[in-house]
């Protein structure tokens, strides 16, 4: 089996090649791959199919040819990843399938994503809806958040520097189940000086949902720039957010969320399909 590795700001992803959408994905597969000692390590899987040859891109295709079919590294599956979108545009520039400039649609299962191609590559996100206040609990202490859709569900909790660096993320905080009955993704941030170019700075950590901390979630920077807005009273900015992996900008206005960063393709291989399958089944 073919792949590609790459990553967004450190948020890394196996890409596997299946343009006509024959390749059995299953959960288990997924979890083997994505496992960092036994398979190729990742924080998720990125299916390279064509729209027409995946059912869950034919309503909202609006005739893409690509579909970013994600899966989380437990094997389950997320609406919008935003730096999967920038990764996979990437890798279909260095592979010839669609121009290294200028700007195509991609299909997820938030909807069609605007891509612009260049150095960084800019995603037009879906536009995030802060809509309620929640907490989460990390190792007994409660953090007071709000709710963010971008596609994908996020809660933006804000913190001090040294609580952001002080805490310790290897297990998934706890959260309201009845807000967020399909799990969340949660983020952590911290304010600090605006660069030149920028309205507002945030320094962030998050843990994803099925993936746990990872280097750097780009919906998730999405929701801390909408709230770092919302927050400021402002109804548009540009807000740049640095994650452990690197530095993303997003600009935030009344009708659009772009998402801009670097997007780096790593390798190209093969997996071996019969120690992945006894891993699956072992």
């Amino acid at each position: 089996m073919r792949f590609a590795k790459g990553h967004g700001t450190g948020n890394d992803f196996v890409i596997l090649p299946d343009p006509d959408g024959t390749l059995p994905l299953t959960p288990a597969l997924v979890a083997a791959l994505c496992d960092r000692r036994r398979g190729i390590g990742a924080d998720g899987v990125l299916r390279v199919v064509r729209s027409a040859a995946h059912p869950d891109a034919e309503a909202s295709s609006a005739g893409a040819e690509w579909f970013m079919d994600y899966w989380n590294a437990d094997g389950s599956q997320s609406e919008m990843c935003g730096n999967g979108v920038r990764v996979y545009a990437r890798y279909l520039a260095e592979a010839g399938l669609v121009a290294p400039e200028g700007t195509f649609d991609l299909v997820t299962r938030a909807g069609v994503v605007p891509v612009t191609m260049g150095e960084e590559i800019a995603a037009a996100m879906p536009i995030p809806r802060v809509y309620v206040s929640s907490s989460a609990t990390v190792l007994e202490q409660s953090f007071t958040g709000t709710a963010v859709d971008v596609g994908n569900p996020h809660l933006v909790c804000a913190v001090d520097e040294p609580t952001l660096e002080g805490l310790e993320l290897f297990r998934a905080p706890v959260i309201d189940p009845l807000i967020f009955p399909a799990g969340v993704n949660v983020e952590f941030a911290a304010v600090g000086p605006a660069p030149a170019g920028a309205d507002l700075y945030r320094r962030m950590r998050v843990y994803e949902r099925g993936s746990g901390e990872t280097q750097s979630c780009g919906s998730g920077a999405c929701a801390v720039a909408a709230v770092a807005v919302h927050h400021a009273g402002l109804e548009s900015g540009v807000v740049v957010v640095d994650v452990p992996g690197g530095r993303l900008t997003v600009t935030v206005t009344p009708n659009e969320c772009v998402l801009q960063g670097p997007a780096v393709i790593v390798a190209h291989g093969d997996v071996d399909a019969q120690a992945i399958r006894q891993l699956v089944f072992s």
